[in-house]
Formats: structure tokens, C-alpha cells, sequence
């Protein structure tokens, strides 16, 4: 039990720090209940899974600075998609596309052996020109159930559909990978890259794999954007930084090899309370924009400082 303490030590004090913020909420608004949690999960959801896809990016041991524009071009595609077609084809298609853009990120960056920050940042105006061809205003409309999917509560009302929803999505996907080779690949590769090479992993596969895993992700929060939205919005939203805020928060190496994709998660909730908090008392959404940026640049600040540090070691 020691052991298990230690080991995610940093993960239970994030749990308790989101509890113990809860309960601020609950001070301030008593009337904070079941319905106070939908709506947080609920705002939480694309966040959630911008954040998981760069929680894999990093922990590989790169950066994708176009996350938000591949969420842009998922509800973009979905929006318009479900004009047309039956929802479960369109949702495929979604899923589809966004592992299609993750692997194209990640084979430009492999290939062209250009540093991951230069190519991403590239392809965020690539895929941001790509949402704006598919619509260039925000339109189109979603099926009833992918809306209906978001709202209400599961079994009992503490507990969001949302929440369900994403921790469902995103086992699905990591768990398998996480107790595979691929998942052992991908720590491997993040930790040292050399040292991997040597091992016998296939480094270049693994990465690419990695920013296809990410675009696979982007493309769940683009289908969430579009179920909260009920259309596709061609803009991206404010999901890269937050992204990265959490990510770091959550205890994961900015310099790749250590953490896991809950802290993380945790840490979304973390930040979207405390705007939750900061709204409840009344301040300005000017000001409420100012903490949060200052957080999140507070928390990428530390996260670089603490890298360079066991760089040094």
C-alpha cells in the first residue's frame, strides 16, 4: 500500500485537490449538485480529449501545436456529415479522419526529421485551412442521440453521462495500448530515444503511431465539440494551451518517457472548476480569462523548469 501511495502520489493529491475544490464550490453555491457536475463534465468534455491525444504526444517525447485546428476539422466534418448520412457511418468517418491527420503529423515529422514543434505549428494552419474549405462559416447539425449522448446523468445523479462517456472513450483506446508493446514502445521512446533504437524498438513507427493515437483522440473531442455545439464550428477553439496546462499539471514529462493520460485528466477538471469558482464570484470574465492564462502559463513555466532540471542530473 506504500508503495501504491508513493508511486501515484501526485495523482491522489491532484484527486484531492479537485475534491477539496468541489467542496469550495459547494461553499459558494450550495445549490452546487448534481446538475453543477453535468455542466462541468460537460465543458470539460473536448478539453478532456485534446488533452489525452497530447498526454501520448508527449510522453513520446514531442509536442502537437495543432491539436485544437484537428478538433476544428473532426466537428467541421461531423456537422456536415450527419446532414447526409446516418450518424454511426458519420461518426466513423470522423474517428477515421482525425487518426488520418494524426499519422500524417506524425510521418512529416519522422521523415522530414524537421523538429515536431516546427511541423506542427505548420500543420495547424494546414488543418485550419482544411475546416474552413469544409464549411466556412459554423453550421450544419448533429443527430439527436450524439447531443443526447452528453446531457443527463448515468444511473445515479452524481454521476454525468459526459464523464461516462469520456472515461469509456478514452479506456478504449488507451488501456489496450498501455498493456501492449506499443505502449511499452511508446514510454521507451519518450525516456531515451537512443537507448530505444538499440533495444530493438522501431522508433519512427512508434512516434507516428503516437500522433495517430493523438489525431484518433482530437477527433473524439471534435464529435464532443459538435454534440455540446449541435454544429460545426470552423474556428479553432482554445484547447492547445489548456492541453498542455493539463498535461503538465497531470505529472507528465514535458521531456517524454514518465506520466500517465489520469493525472492529466484530473488536472482538466482542476482547471475548469476553478473558472467554474471564479464565475460563482462574480469576476470579471476579462480577469476570469487573465488567472486562467496565468495558471496555465504558471504551470507549462514550472513543467519546463523541472525537465531542464533532471536534464541536468
Amino acid at each position: 500500500m506504500t508503495a501504491f501511495l508513493r508511486k501515484h502520489a501526485w495523482v491522489i493529491g491532484l484527486a484531492v485537490l479537485l475534491l477539496l475544490l468541489l467542496g469550495v464550490t459547494r461553499m459558494i453555491q450550495p445549490n452546487f449538485g448534481a446538475s453543477g457536475l453535468e455542466s462541468l463534465a460537460r465543458a470539460a468534455l473536448p478539453f478532456v480529449f485534446a488533452t489525452a491525444g497530447m498526454t501520448v504526444v508527449v510522453i513520446v517525447g514531442g509536442i502537437d501545436l495543432s491539436v485544437a485546428s484537428i478538433m476544428a476539422v473532426a466537428a467541421v466534418l461531423a456537422a456536415t456529415l450527419m446532414e447526409r448520412m446516418a450518424g454511426v457511418p458519420a461518426v466513423l468517418i470522423v474517428l477515421a479522419a482525425g487518426l488520418a491527420m494524426g499519422l500524417i503529423n506524425g510521418a512529416l515529422i519522422v521523415l522530414s526529421r524537421v523538429p515536431d514543434i516546427v511541423v506542427t505549428l505548420a500543420m495547424l494552419f494546414v488543418w485550419e485551412g482544411v475546416a474552413l474549405l469544409i464549411m466556412e462559416t459554423p453550421g450544419g447539425s448533429v443527430t439527436g442521440w450524439l447531443s443526447a449522448a452528453t446531457r443527463g446523468s448515468f444511473g445515479i445523479d452524481l454521476l454525468p453521462q459526459a464523464l461516462v462517456i469520456t472515461v469509456v472513450c478514452i479506456a478504449l483506446v488507451w488501456v489496450p495500448i498501455r498493456r501492449s508493446k506499443l505502449g511499452l514502445s511508446i514510454y521507451a521512446t519518450g525516456s531515451d530515444e537512443l537507448a530505444a533504437f538499440r533495444s530493438g524498438v522501431a522508433v519512427g513507427r512508434t512516434r507516428i503511431i503516437a500522433y495517430g493515437i493523438c489525431g484518433l483522440f482530437c477527433a473524439m473531442g471534435g464529435l464532443s465539440l459538435a454534440a455540446l455545439t449541435g454544429i460545426g464550428e470552423p474556428v479553432p477553439g482554445p484547447y492547445l494551451m489548456a492541453s498542455v496546462a493539463a498535461v503538465v499539471l497531470g505529472g507528465v514529462v514535458l521531456g517524454g518517457g514518465k506520466g500517465g493520460i489520469l493525472g492529466p485528466i484530473i488536472a482538466v477538471f482542476i482547471l475548469r472548476i476553478i473558472r467554474t469558482i471564479l464565475t460563482l464570484l462574480a469576476v470579471d470574465p476579462n480577469v476570469t480569462t487573465i488567472i486562467e492564462g496565468v495558471i496555465m502559463v504558471g504551470v507549462v513555466m514550472l513543467g519546463t523548469a523541472l525537465t531542464l532540471r533532471e536534464a541536468r542530473r
